[in-house]
């Protein structure tokens, strides 16, 4: 063997000592248990939360849920902070709430009988317009997609269809489906306040898409997606519900949306 060649092979050695695979039994037995799974869904709303809030969240004591939220922050999945008194929990990041929605696609349906009203009218509001980390999901997430697409601000292309394979389902994650934002795109995020130049300048990338678990199809995401979402809500055109993750559409927000885009949406 030459000494590039085993240069080559040290480099390669020393990468797999430095990235183990992926504990994924670990990652299952966490999120196997009810609680956990609920608070993490309830991080799904990007938005710190307390102890006090997530332990309501998952029906439990507030000491369990600090012991179950220990336990998540050691694997990775929330960081804790701190301001002043309180200490707050969120999401390590964008990948695990992608992760978390993914795994909804795939799961079985919640059995629990919905039996009163409050559950009955927060099971519709997360169907209806709901925060997936930094963007938005539900009907209204997938709304806006289409109609981006509709009116040319976003192309989808689909690849390697010379290869036989289907194309992406809507239901589904892949490589061959891939979403592209037109020049007209740019122009018009421009004109709605969106620093467009910035997001292509960054490293995060700027059209992504998360499979909707309760419309099965393509909502917005990626750095395109949190700037939209942020926009909407310093218009106030968007507000933040009572219970995690939920959203609304104010009237001004509708009409605006109408106006901007020329997509009607309804909350």
């Amino acid at each position: 063997m030459d000494e590039a060649a085993e240069q080559a092979g040290d480099r390669a050695t020393d990468r797999t000592e430095r990235e183990p695979e992926p504990e994924l039994a670990r990652a299952a037995r966490l999120l196997a248990g009810a609680s956990r799974a609920r608070m993490l869904k309830a991080l799904c709303d990007g938005r710190p939360l307390t102890v006090t809030v997530l332990a309501a969240e998952a029906g439990v004591s507030v000491p369990t849920a600090s012991v179950h939220l220990t336990q998540l922050a050691e694997a990775g999945f929330v960081r804790a902070e701190n301001s002043g008194r309180h200490r707050y929990f969120r999401l390590a990041g964008p990948d695990v709430a992608t992760a978390l929605e993914a795994l909804a696609v795939i799961a079985p349906p919640d059995p629990t009988p919905v039996t009163t009203l409050r559950a009955h009218s927060r099971h519709n509001a997360l169907r209806r317009s709901r925060s997936c980390y930094d963007h938005l999901a539900g009907a209204l997430g997938v709304a806006l997609m289409e109609g981006f697409l509709h009116q040319g601000l976003l192309r989808r292309e689909e690849n390697d269809l010379a290869s036989g394979r289907r194309p992406d389902r809507p239901a589904s994650y892949g490589r061959q489906t891939t979403y592209h934002l037109t020049p007209q795109g740019a122009e018009r995020f421009t004109g709605f306040g969106i620093d467009v130049d910035a997001l292509l300048r960054g490293r995060r990338p700027v059209v992504r898409y998360c499979v909707d678990w309760s419309e099965r199809s393509h909502h917005l995401a990626g750095a395109l997606g949190a700037a939209l979402a942020a926009r909407l809500f310093g218009l106030d055109w968007l507000r933040y519900g009572v219970s995690p993750r939920v959203v609304h559409l104010t009237d001004a927000g509708g009409n605006g949306i109408r106006d901007a885009f020329a997509i009607e949406v309804a909350d």
